[in-house]
């Protein structure tokens, strides 16, 4: 529970934030001369795999009220890759018990946006900072570790 100010009296509450992700549309090359998809589909099938595993694995201290898929897919020139990568857009409502129980979502590489809906305003203790900076520590380490085991694999 995070702590609010509401006047002059401090209580204990939940956060409600909107979490943007934008899922990237990777295509594989096809082994034949037909089959491959295109970025637009890739991308479709990328965000509904994610929004199941959303929906269906739950994550401590986070209850997702809403996930929005209406937003369109759109296309970005890649200047590095020469070709055009799409990616599908979902917004997240989601109440926490505690700021470090975000960071999970919010240190995905897919993240763009956040929004913090409730409260106005929070109170960080000494305590609560200490927490928070360990818990981006403790995702930055993890984030780290999945790139080099990606990257010697190549």
């Amino acid at each position: 529970m995070v702590k609010i100010k509401i006047g002059d009296e401090i209580i204990q509450g939940n956060l409600t934030v909107i979490i943007r992700l934008d899922y990237k549309g990777v295509v594989k090359p096809s082994r034949f001369l037909f089959g491959s998809k295109n970025t637009e589909k890739a991308a479709e099938e990328n965000r509904e795999q994610k929004v199941t595993l959303l929906r269906n694995i739950p994550l401590q201290g986070i209850k997702i009220a809403d996930i929005d898929l209406s937003a369109d897919i759109y296309t970005v020139m890649d200047e590095k890759l020469g070709e055009e990568i799409a990616y599908a857009p979902v917004i997240l409502t989601v109440h926490a018990d505690t700021l470090e129980d975000i960071i999970k979502l919010i240190m995905k590489e897919e993240f763009r946006k956040i929004e913090i809906v409730e409260p106005e305003q929070l109170i960080l203790t000494k305590y609560d900072m200490e927490r928070l900076l360990f818990r981006v520590n403790e995702e930055l380490s993890v984030y780290r570790e999945n790139v080099e085991r990606k990257f010697n694999q190549k």
